[in-house]
C-alpha cells in the first residue's frame, strides 16, 4: 500500500528535529508486517502442497502394498502346488524304483534258476558241498566248536563216495587231510566244563571257613567203651587188683579230659591272619562272592571269553586257599574241579579246510 504525501502542519521550531523519526519507524513496521503476512501465506501454501503430496504417496504405498500381498498369496499358492507336484513325482519315482528292483530281483532269480538247470549233476554236487562247508565254517567260528565242521566234512565225503567219479577223488583226499587236521585240534568241551563249575558252586556252601571252628567227633568214640568193659569185668578184692582198677579208671578219666581239651583247643598254622579275623556275618557274603565269580567264569566260557574265565578262576582259587580250611575232602574236590576247568579253558583255533575248498574250485573249473 503506497501512501500519498499529505500536508502536515509545521511543527514549532523546538519540535522540528524530533518529528521525522516516528514517521520513518511506522513505515518500516508496516513493511515488515506485510512481509510476514506474505511469508505466512507462502508457508501455508507450501504446507498444503506438501500434505497433498504426502497423502498421494500414502495412497500409492497402500495400493502397492495391497498388490504385493496379492502377489505373495499367489506365490504361496503356486509354491504349495509345486510341492504337491514334487511329492507326487517322488512317490511315482519311488514306485518305479521299487518295481525296477523287483524286476531286477526276479531277473536274478531267473538267471540263477537257469544256471542251476544248466549245470550238470556233478557241478550241483560240488556247489552243494562247497556251500555246506562254508556254512559249517561259520558255525564253527560262532560256537568255537569243531563238531559242525567235522560233521560236514564227513557228510561231504560220504556224498562224494556214492557218486564214485574219478575226477572227484582229489576232493575226497583233500577232505580226508582237512578232517585229520581238524580232529587233531583239542577244542574245549564247554558242556562238561559248565557241569564242573556248577558242581564247584554247589560245594562252596559245604566248605569250612578258617574263621569258623568245628568240633572233632572222632576222639570220643573209643573212650566211652572202657567204663562199660570195667563194669562187666568181675571185681577182685585184692589190693593189687584194686590198684590196677584205680589206675585204669584214672587213665580213662584223664584220657577223656584230654580228648575234651583237645576238642576245645586247636592249633593250626595260618599263613594269612586276615582269614581268622573274618566276621561271622561276612562269611555269607564271602561264599556268595565266590559263587558269583564261578558263575561269571561259566558265562565267560559260554561266550568264548577264555581270558575273563581264567581271571575269575584264579581269583576263586586264591580266595579258597586264603579263607577256607584245606583239610576236608570237599575242599580238595572243589579245588580239583576248578583246576581242571582252568587247565582246559583254552582258546583253540580250528584250522580252515583250505585244501578242500581249493580242490572243489579246481573240480568245478574242470581241472
Amino acid at each position: 500500500m503506497i501512501e500519498l504525501p499529505t500536508e502536515r502542519p509545521v511543527p514549532p521550531a523546538g519540535e522540528a528535529a524530533s518529528a521525522p523519526a516516528p514517521a520513518f519507524s511506522a513505515r518500516w513496521l508496516r513493511i515488515v508486517a506485510a512481509l510476514l503476512v506474505v511469508l505466512s501465506v507462502a508457508s501455508l501454501v507450501m504446507a498444503w502442497q506438501a500434505q497433498q503430496r504426502v497423502r498421494t504417496l500414502q495412497n500409492e504405498l497402500v495400493r502397492r502394498q495391497q498388490d504385493s500381498q496379492g502377489q505373495a498369496g499367489e506365490a504361496r499358492m503356486l509354491a504349495k502346488q509345486a510341492q504337491e507336484g514334487v511329492r507326487e513325482a517322488a512317490a511315482k519315482v519311488a514306485l518305479l524304483e521299487a518295481r525296477v528292483a523287483e524286476v531286477a530281483l526276479q531277473r536274478g532269480q531267473l538267471e540263477d534258476l537257469i544256471q542251476s538247470l544248466s549245470r550238470s549233476r556233478d557241478e550241483n554236487l560240488l556247489v552243494d558241498v562247497d556251500a555246506g562247508i562254508r556254512v559249517a565254517m561259520q558255525q564253527t567260528a560262532i560256537t568255537g566248536s569243531a563238531e559242525p565242521l567235522v560233521a560236514m566234512l564227513k557228510q561231504s565225503d560220504e556224498r562224494l563216495a556214492r557218486y564214485n567219479q574219478p575226477r572227484l577223488e582229489g576232493v575226497r583226499r583233500a577232505i580226508a587231510r582237512d578232517l585229520d587236521r581238524v580232529k587233531a585240534v583239542g577244542v574245549a568241551d564247554l558242556p562238561s566244563l559248565s557241569i564242573k563249575l556248577d558242581e564247584a558252586v554247589r560245594l562252596i556252601d559245604e566248605l569250612t571257613l578258617l574263621a569258623v571252628a568245628e568240633p572233632r567227633k572222632a576222639a570220643s568214640a573209643p573212650v566211652a567203651q572202657k567204663p562199660l568193659q570195667q563194669r562187666s569185668a568181675p571185681v577182685d578184692p585184692s589190693p593189687s587188683a584194686w590198684t590196677k582198677a584205680w589206675n585204669e579208671s584214672w587213665s580213662a578219666v584223664s584220657e577223656r579230659v584230654w580228648s575234651e581239651a583237645k576238642s576245645l583247643v586247636r592249633v593250626t598254622r595260618i599263613e594269612h591272619p586276615e582269614a581268622m579275623l573274618l566276621a561271622p556275618e561276612q562269611a555269607f557274603f564271602l561264599r556268595e562272592n565266590v559263587k558269583l565269580r564261578l558263575l561269571n567264569a561259566r558265562l565267560a566260557l559260554l561266550s568264548r571269553q577264555f581270558d575273563t574265565a581264567q581271571s575269575d578262576l584264579q581269583v576263586v582259587q586264591t580266595t579258597l586257599d586264603r579263607y577256607f580250611d584245606r583239610s576236608p575232602r570237599r575242599f580238595a574236590l572243589a579245588s580239583e574241579l576248578i583246576k581242571q576247568v582252568a587247565s582246559q579253558a583254552r582258546h583253540a583255533l580250528v584250522p580252515r579246510p583250505d585244501d578242500t575248498l581249493a580242490a572243489l574250485s579246481a573240480a568245478s573249473a574242470g581241472r
